[in-house]
């Protein structure tokens, strides 16, 4: 009957309307969790502050690690990003975050110290990709172990990232090939001297002789030579 279908069809009209908002809350949800997510000019907390202290400590911001995310810090934010060859947008999203060797708060729980260890193992592994591509596989693990000693020795930073991106230390980040991505042997390798293969025992530096023309590295004794590279302690 007529009436029997213009029921059916409120039924409908309204069975889409609810369809749709849920559509609508569930597309809001998502957005409010991709910006929360990311660190920007308003957000504050103990993220903002390790985004503060790794800019402060590698030159690019000088002001109180605060833990507030003002206009001092979006600026030097974009600065690290125009540097790293990053949308320089001032916002700490997932490229940025894995440039400077942190992660972002979890929008959802727990995963956190897995996502840290990953980023560290990427970061490392494109250290050992840049710069040791082409070498011996030994040779690549020492690569890694030398950024890992310099972690650990009181003359560097205390963090991967801090190592890795300290001024004039690796070509590869002045030149932009510690963006590229690694390969599986790369990531093995990093993944062999976070496990503790040091073929250096303990070196420091590392230089191609038949490259470099730095007089403190030409003046130090060898320790020890893998493939094209040498490496030194002090």
């Amino acid at each position: 009957s007529v009436l029997k279908k213009k029921n059916d069809y409120r039924r409908l009209l309204k069975y889409v309307a609810f369809v749709l908002a849920i559509m609508f809350l569930m597309f809001n949800a998502l957005e409010i969790s991709a910006q929360a997510a990311a660190l920007r000019r308003g957000s504050s907390g103990s993220a903002v502050r390790e985004v503060q202290t790794r800019l402060r400590n590698w030159g690019y911001y000088s002001y109180a690690v605060d833990g507030i995310f003002g206009s001092r810090t979006e600026t030097a934010v974009k600065w690290f990003q125009r540097q790293h060859g990053l949308a320089a947008d001032g916002v700490v999203g997932k490229q940025t975050a894995n440039a400077l060797g942190i992660s972002l708060p979890a929008s959802s729980g727990g995963g956190s110290s897995s996502s840290t260890t990953s980023n560290e193992v990427n970061l490392l592994a494109r250290v050992v990709y840049g710069e040791a591509r082409g070498e011996p596989y030994k040779g690549q693990v020492a690569v890694a172990a030398v950024v890992l000693n310099r972690i650990k020795s009181s003359k560097f930073p205390n963090t991967m990232a801090g190592v890795v991106y300290q001024q004039g230390a690796f070509s590869i980040v002045a030149d932009g090939q510690i963006n590229l991505a690694p390969n599986e042997t790369a990531i093995k390798a990093a993944k062999d001297a976070l496990n503790g293969w040091d073929p250096t025992n303990g070196c420091l530096y590392y230089y191609e002789p038949t490259k470099t023309t730095n007089k403190w590295m030409l003046s130090k004794p060898i320790i020890l030579r893998i493939g094209n590279h040498v490496f030194i302690k002090e």
